[in-house]
């Protein structure tokens, strides 16, 4: 109970410091500044942050991220509250009512005695029902905008799968990346940026469902092909260093081959 009503008045304190912040008096002039867009930005980076420390394992960095996310709800919330639009109490209630919604074996009257699988259909379920209430008429309906983009293509695409709009075997994505790698390379010979852009964007979302038939998040992969890059990289800044030099004094076989050495060492 003592930590429960210390993360109340910590959450008070907190909603209090934004208010003074924004006040148009006294308040910081960056922060009065501000409105939903300029802040979303923030939202965004702060979240990938949090992520970020999660996956380093950074657990006395964990707080101060978390922290910073929380800040960024609490002052949408505020702009809202300025607005005459909603406050954070909303905030919490709608996340509280919808949790509670979706759990109906927990909070409900519905048994418990189900698998993982039949639970995210459920949910599944209890989300259609949701975007009914709230008019979304088309299939693709309330897919996030500011997603990213690899994200938001699997989501798409898993939308669109569950009305049946999909590759049934996973030969045939592999066919539709070679179609779109090809397309690709006549789009290239073509120097029209336009169109390059284009199929580019195609090669990526098709990668995308790859990896969703595939049953890999390909945020995750590409997350992961990031930090193996960054290592060897690193080590073939490490290993020119040794020798008093920097990946720019060197040329390009030479950083290939301590590459290819980065790579077998990581092997063994």
């Amino acid at each position: 109970m003592a930590e429960h009503a210390e993360a109340e008045a910590q959450t008070a304190r907190l909603i209090g410091i934004m208010a003074a912040l924004r006040d148009p008096k006294t308040g910081c002039p960056w922060d009065i500044e501000q409105d939903f867009a300029s802040i979303a930005p923030y939202t965004i980076e702060e979240a990938h942050e949090v992520a970020d420390a999660i996956a380093r394992e950074a657990w006395d960095e964990l707080p101060g991220e978390l922290g910073d996310l929380l800040l960024q709800v609490v002052f949408h919330a505020r702009m809202a509250e300025e607005a005459g639009m909603f406050g954070f109490a909303d905030v919490a209630r709608a996340i509280s009512d919808k949790l509670v919604d979706r759990h109906p074996h927990v909070f409900g009257d519905e048994s418990r005695d189900k698998s993982a699988a039949q639970q995210v259909l459920d949910w599944e379920a209890i989300k259609a029902k949701e975007r009914a209430g709230k008019a979304e008429k088309g299939v693709l309906d309330g897919v996030a905008l500011g997603l990213p983009a690899l994200m938001r293509a699997v989501k798409l695409q898993n939308r669109a799968a569950r009305v049946g709009f999909d590759w049934p075997e996973t030969t045939q994505v592999l066919e539709k990346l070679r179609e779109e790698a090809e397309e690709l390379v006549a789009a290239r010979n073509s120097a029209d940026t336009a169109a390059l852009t284009e199929e580019m964007g195609d090669l990526l979302f098709v990668a995308a469902n790859l990896a969703r038939h595939l049953d890999v998040d390909p945020e995750e992969a590409l997350r992961q092909a990031n930090a193996k890059f960054t290592r060897r990289f690193e080590a073939i800044e490490a290993a020119l260093a040794a020798d008093g030099r920097r990946p720019q004094d060197s040329t390009l076989a030479e950083m290939d081959a301590l590459w290819d050495a980065a790579k077998a060492a990581e092997r063994r």
